[in-house]
C-alpha cells in the first residue's frame, strides 16, 4: 500500500523545494492526530530526528529503546543477549501499553516495534505515524559496525540487514501514515519537512 502520493514541485533549483520531493502527503483522516510517532529501520536517524521535534515543538518524547534500557538498568544489546529477541518484544509492548499521552509528544519506537500488529494499533491511536526510511546502501554506510546491533551479530551481517529490511519494509508501509526518505536529508531538515506536511497538529498550543 502507498501511503499518500509525492509532492511535485515546479521549481527544483532551492534546496527546499528539493526536500519536497522526498515526502509522502498525509493520508485524509490524520486531521485529529496529537503525537508525532516515529517508525522506522535502524540507521534512519529516528532517535535523532526525534529529539530535534521535542526541541522544535515543546511536546514531551518518549523512547521506547529508552524507556525498555532504563527500566531494567541495561544496555539494548545487553537485554537482546540475557533475555532473547521475543522478551525485549514483549517488553516492547508492555512499554507502549504503559504509556500515558494526555497531550502531544513525540514517541520514538525500535526498529521492531511494527512487527506486532498490537503495537501498530496502539502506535495509530497515539498519533501520526511517521517512517523514517532509506535506502539500503545508506543505510549500510550508517550503520558502521553491522555486529554491534544484536539482530547483524550473525555470520553475515550485511546478508543479515538485506533479510531484515526487506522484511520489516512492508510492515512500516502499512503502518505509516506519512514516509520521509531520510537518505538526501540531514535531520534537522528532516524535522522541518514532518512538521510542515501534518495537517492540524497542535504545535505551540
Amino acid at each position: 500500500m502507498i501511503v499518500g502520493r509525492f509532492y511535485e514541485t515546479p521549481n527544483m533549483a532551492s534546496a527546499t523545494d528539493a526536500l519536497q520531493t522526498s515526502i509522502l502527503s498525509l493520508s485524509s483522516d490524520m486531521a485529529s492526530a496529537r503525537s508525532i510517532v516515529l517508525i522506522g529501520f535502524m540507521g534512519t536517524g529516528k532517535s535523532l530526528v526525534g529529539k530535534i521535534l521535542e526541541r522544535q515543538t515543546g511536546f514531551r518524547r518518549f523512547d521506547t529503546d529508552e524507556i525498555i534500557s532504563q527500566k531494567l538498568k541495561m544496555p539494548i544489546e545487553a537485554i537482546f543477549s540475557a533475555h532473547g529477541e521475543e522478551s525485549f518484544r514483549e517488553l516492547e509492548t508492555e512499554t507502549l501499553r504503559s504509556l500515558s499521552i494526555e497531550e502531544p509528544a513525540i514517541i520514538v519506537t525500535g526498529g521492531g516495534t511494527v512487527l506486532r500488529s498490537e503495537n501498530v494499533d496502539l502506535l495509530r491511536q497515539m498519533g501520526t505515524v511517521v517512517w523514517l526510511d532509506a535506502d539500503e546502501a545508506t543505510l549500510r554506510a550508517r550503520i558502521h559496525r553491522l555486529s554491534d546491533r544484536p539482530l547483524l551479530r550473525t555470520a553475515n551481517p550485511e546478508a543479515s540487514l538485506s533479510e531484515l529490511l526487506e522484511a520489516r519494509k512492508p510492515r512500516y508501509n502499512s503502518a505509516a501514515d506519512l514516509r520521509v526518505d531520510t537518505a538526501k536529508n540531514n535531520p534537522e531538515q528532516i524535522a522541518e519537512l514532518i512538521l510542515k506536511n501534518i495537517r492540524d497538529l497542535p504545535v505551540g498550543e
